[in-house]
């Protein structure tokens, strides 16, 4: 079991979806958040003052999958994510200690689905 981990930018979130749903991925969690890389932001006037923003709008995915899943599932975000510019974003890949249903009690890897 894994834990998948992506930080994608907002606008290619419907793109995403759509590619974990043709590669037959349909749990995940999104959260907004908050970040900035290579990119470092950039800076803007208001009334004259200059703001320098660098924490850039992002859009967190976590999806736990099967091993059998984690291959479909990176080449899903890949292909949904990538522009070829800088701040695509960055994939995580973390062991997953132990998956529990609450519903069912299930564990392991049946939790998961």
């Amino acid at each position: 079991m894994k834990l998948i981990i992506a930080m994608i930018q907002p606008h290619k979130l419907p793109d995403v979806k759509k590619a974990l749903y043709d590669a037959e991925v349909y749990k995940m969690t999104v959260t907004n958040a908050l970040g900035c890389g290579q990119q470092r932001g950039y800076t803007e006037t208001y009334r004259g003052v200059i703001h320098e923003v660098n924490l850039l709008k992002k859009v967190r995915l976590e999806i736990a999958v099967n091993e059998d899943f984690v291959e479909p599932t990176i080449n899903a975000i890949i292909k949904g994510a990538r522009t070829g510019n800088i701040g695509d974003g960055k994939i995580f890949i973390l062991e997953l200690g132990e998956c529990i249903r609450i519903r069912t009690g299930d564990k392991g890897p049946e939790a998961i689905g």
